[in-house]
């Protein structure tokens, strides 16, 4: 039972933390009378669309960092501590279950009365996730050629 919540309880309570922010609370209204002052305030002589804008930039980047942080903690627990080693069947699995929940967090927005679910957000969800895993993937190939011995030429060619 401890290795279950040490693998999987993170994963578990950053996906219901995506769920919170699906809700109303977190609607571009509600987030807009937070981030448009404090917008303002940073950038007094800004425009009204470029504050719009960055709000707009910080939702999507809310997006993003979601489910980039969702796809690392799920290839952990996927992984479940086995080995160093670079794992593609976790990676698919991983990738799979990011797009299942991106689609399902998008469905549950439509129900949600001030939200709108878009397909365009899934795919940035799931784009987060991809990165998460390239970078994973560079560490761990970062790592292994660390790792490997380096052949040394001889230079009197023996």
């Amino acid at each position: 039972m401890s290795l279950f919540l040490k693998y999987w309880l993170p994963p578990l309570l950053w996906a219901s933390l995506v769920s919170v922010f699906s809700s109303d609370s977190f609607s571009s209204d509600n987030t807009s009378s937070l981030f448009l002052p404090l917008f303002q305030w940073l950038l007094p002589q800004a425009t009204p669309e470029l504050i719009q804008s960055l709000h707009y930039l910080i939702r999507k980047l809310g997006h993003f960092t979601e489910f980039f942080v969702l796809a690392m903690l799920l290839y952990r627990a996927l992984r479940g501590g086995r080995g160093a080693h670079w794992q593609w069947r976790v990676a698919a699995w991983t990738l799979s279950l990011v797009l299942l929940y991106a689609v399902a967090d998008e469905v549950h927005q439509r129900f949600v009365p001030s939200r709108s679910g878009a397909w365009s957000d899934s795919l940035l969800d799931f784009f987060g996730g991809c990165c998460a895993l390239a970078l994973l993937y560079a560490r761990y190939r970062t790592k292994a050629g660390a790792l490997t011995p380096v052949a040394v030429s001889d230079p009197y060619g023996n």
